[in-house]
């Protein structure tokens, strides 16, 4: 019996991660296939070796300038919601003030409302602002999130009161203490939200689709889904597009995967 558990926990945890591969692996396989070849019934399982795919990917988009935007667009909110979100968090987990139970409560019934909802006023202040077709149009209402604020709060929870009170014992202020001392204790909790973050805003579709129209402006989600005809779409284009453009996302996640999953652990260890 000790063994079978073992066994049969490992069982599903491969077949749990074929589950997940198999779509990449149909992808990049889609990706060298003709369109004919891909829209064929039944399915072939074999590539085609049709690398010119990935060549007509930049043909028919300004590949370079989309994903240059998307770049800026995702760095931008990650450092607003790294910032931002860091200090309502810190305000939240460490700080007195009257109503701050209250107004925590409200932050996260934000959660609960549909982001579709905040559509027309969002278009409505920036095209007021004249940032339709920019950058700040789809950077600005991403910069901060009560989701970021939430995540935080909870690793800033899980820290230990006595650096604090031995900070302020020192004469350190509330500012000084959450720069030099909780922030870089936070790391973790940072770094889990700047790859969320990330994540969320590289496959951001619809707003980016809303405030921008001019191809040039748009970002490589908004580009492919351009790809997309009314009456036919290439796939093994499209499938090569969104191959090229995941690639810097899993690379960050990679890289940084010990410490997201470090940050997501310490969340949940205080409430």
């Amino acid at each position: 019996m000790s063994r079978r558990g073992p066994l049969g926990v490992h069982a599903v945890l491969i077949a749990s991660s074929l589950a997940m591969v198999a779509p990449f692996a149909w992808q990049v396989i889609t990706s060298l296939k003709t369109l004919s070849s891909a829209t064929r019934v039944p399915p072939s399982l074999l590539p085609e070796g049709r690398w010119d795919n990935y060549a007509k990917v930049f043909e028919l988009l300004p590949f370079g300038e989309q994903f240059l935007n998307t770049a800026v667009m995702a760095a931008g909110r990650v450092a607003g919601q790294v910032l931002f979100c860091s200090m309502a968090a810190y305000a939240f987990a460490r700080l007195r003030f009257p109503g701050k139970n209250v107004l925590f409560a409200v932050f996260l019934s934000v959660l609960m409302v549909p982001p579709q909802l905040f559509v027309i006023p969002q278009y409505q202040i920036m095209s007021g602002l004249g940032w339709l077709n920019s950058l700040q149009a789809i950077i600005v209402p991403g910069l901060f999130s009560a989701f970021g604020v939430f995540l935080l709060r909870q690793f800033f929870l899980a820290l230990p009161r006595e650096l604090e009170e031995a900070a302020r014992l020192d004469g350190a202020g509330p500012v000084r203490i959450y720069w030099s001392i909780m922030l870089p204790l936070a790391r973790p909790g940072l770094v889990a939200l700047a790859v969320l973050c990330l994540l969320w805003a590289w496959n951001d579709l619809f707003w980016p689709l809303v405030v921008n129209t001019d191809p040039e402006k748009m970002t490589l989600s908004a580009g492919l889904a351009s790809l997309q005809g009314q009456y036919q779409t290439d796939y093994p284009v499209l499938m090569a597009g969104s191959l090229i453009a995941s690639l810097p996302v899993i690379a960050v996640f990679v890289f940084l995967q010990r410490q997201f999953i470090q940050g997501i652990a310490h969340t949940g260890s205080k409430g």
